[in-house]
C-alpha cells in the first residue's frame, strides 16, 4: 500500500471504475482496485486497518459459505467492512466450476448467491467474480442475464473496458517481489 500511495494512485470500487467507463463517473489519476476474494478473516482483521488509515476502500468478492456463525468472516464482520467503506461483491454460494453447472445450479450460484448477498449486506451488488477463474460463453451469459454490470476472472493483466465481464486482475502473492509488483502495474 505504501508503494501505490507513493506513487500516486488511490484506490476506488469497481462500480467507481464502471460508472467512468459508462462516462457517468471520474476517478483520480491513478485509481487501482484493491479485490480480495473469497471472505476471510484477515480481510477484516489485517487489511481493513491498513485501508482505513489511508482512507482506502477495498472491494471483496464474498463466497457465501464463508459468511456464518462460526465462519471465517461472520455476518457483523460483512457489516463492519461495508461500515469502512468497502464494495461487497459477488463469488457464488460455494465456489464451485461454474462450466460444470446446469442452468439450474447456474441460477443458484449466481442470481440466488447476489440476493443473498444484497440481503445481507444491504447494498447493491454490481459485480461478480467467477470461482477459481473459471468460465465460459455459458457463465458469461448467465452472469449478463442475471444483471450484474461486470465480472472479474483470473486472467493476468489490467482490466479495460473492451469487454466488463472478463475483466483481467494483477494477482498478488506472498512471494511476489515489490520489483514484480511494480512491472506488473505497468503492463
Amino acid at each position: 500500500m505504501r508503494y501505490l500511495e507513493g506513487h500516486g494512485f488511490t484506490a476506488v470500487t469497481l462500480t467507481q471504475l464502471a460508472a467512468f467507463w459508462h462516462g457517468t463517473g471520474k476517478l483520480p489519476a491513478k485509481p487501482v482496485v484493491l479485490s480480495f476474494d473469497d471472505g476471510y478473516r484477515s480481510d477484516w482483521r489485517a487489511a481493513t486497518p491498513i485501508l482505513q488509515r489511508i482512507g482506502w476502500p477495498g472491494v471483496l468478492n464474498l463466497c457465501m459459505n464463508a459468511v456464518h456463525a462460526h465462519g471465517d468472516l461472520p455476518v457483523p464482520l460483512v457489516h463492519g467492512l461495508v461500515r469502512a467503506g468497502w464494495e461487497i461483491d459477488d463469488h457464488t454460494l460455494t465456489h464451485p466450476d461454474l462450466t460444470t453447472l446446469d442452468a439450474a445450479g447456474l441460477h443458484r450460484e449466481i442470481v440466488v448467491s447476489r440476493a443473498v448477498l444484497q440481503a445481507l449486506s444491504g447494498e447493491p451488488v454490481s459485480f461478480f467474480c467467477y470461482p477459481s477463474g473459471r468460465y465460459d460463453a455459458t457463465v458469461v451469459a448467465a452472469v449478463k442475464a442475471a444483471g450484474f454490470v461486470g465480472a472479474t476472472t483470473t486472467d493476468v493483466g489490467l482490466a479495460t473496458p473492451t469487454d466488463l465481464f472478463t475483466l483481467a486482475r494483477v494477482r498478488v502473492h506472498r512471494a511476489m517481489s515489490l520489483a514484480a509488483f511494480a512491472h506488473s502495474l505497468a503492463h
